[in-house]
């Protein structure tokens, strides 16, 4: 189903109908790269459960009782910005789509979407890379605007340019840095940089970014 992975990944789900966790625990119990180590039916107990869950990768609802998945996925994101999110959800509305990908959530999947697909999603979130539909891609891509009137190298130095160009094909921190042969703080630098020239909120809009400008 799924292409090989030098470790198991740890996924946690948050989801507040206990037959929603129940299938989808089901289903990755069968993926042998994927280890359900918590679950969470509230972004309450999401946060209370994270530390001793230890999850790479995060599938989250977005409509629960409290604390939403949107707010839930920003304290995550501030707390734990290792840790990958995916937004799994029935809502399909921009009004979700936008606040949860500025939240810090790395993809947006309905859960209506294919087991293979959930799967290789899970995958390269838990490997940094960014992985989104096209149709939410091309949805995102269409809402945000750089306004400042300039073009891009006018902006970035040479350096961030191609750091730019990576985060445009889903490569991680690591993956950059070897390709363009600097260290992976060096890296972190400059994605850091990056954001703060083109006033982007984290590395998915910087990859969508990339997309529109035709960098990637």
């Amino acid at each position: 189903m799924t292409g090989k992975t030098s470790q198991v990944v740890r996924v946690m789900i948050v989801d507040d109908h206990a037959v929603v966790r129940e299938g989808l625990r089901n289903f990755l119990e069968l993926v042998p790269e994927i280890h359900v180590t918590g679950e969470a039916a509230s972004g309450a107990e999401a946060l209370s459960i994270l530390p001793r869950a230890k999850p790479q990768v995060v599938l989250m609802d977005l409509v629960m009782p409290g604390m939403d998945g949107i707010e839930t996925t920003r304290k995550i994101h501030q707390d734990h910005p290792e840790v990958a999110i995916i937004i799994l959800t029935s809502f399909a509305e921009d009004e979700k789509l936008f606040p949860a990908i500025r939240a810090g959530a790395v993809s947006y999947l309905l859960k209506d979407v294919g087991p293979r697909e959930l799967a290789d999603t899970i995958l390269a979130a838990a490997r940094g890379e960014v992985r989104l539909p096209p149709e939410v891609a091309r949805r995102l891509v269409s809402g945000i605007a750089d306004g400042s009137g300039k073009r891009v190298e006018e902006i970035l130095t040479e350096r961030e340019l191609e750091v730019l160009r990576c985060l445009g094909r889903g490569q991680s921190n690591k993956e950059i840095g070897e390709t363009l042969f600097i260290s992976e703080k060096t890296v972190k630098t400059h994605v850091s940089n990056i954001l703060d020239k083109l006033s982007l909120s984290d590395r998915t809009q910087a990859a969508l970014f990339a997309a529109k400008r035709g960098l990637a």
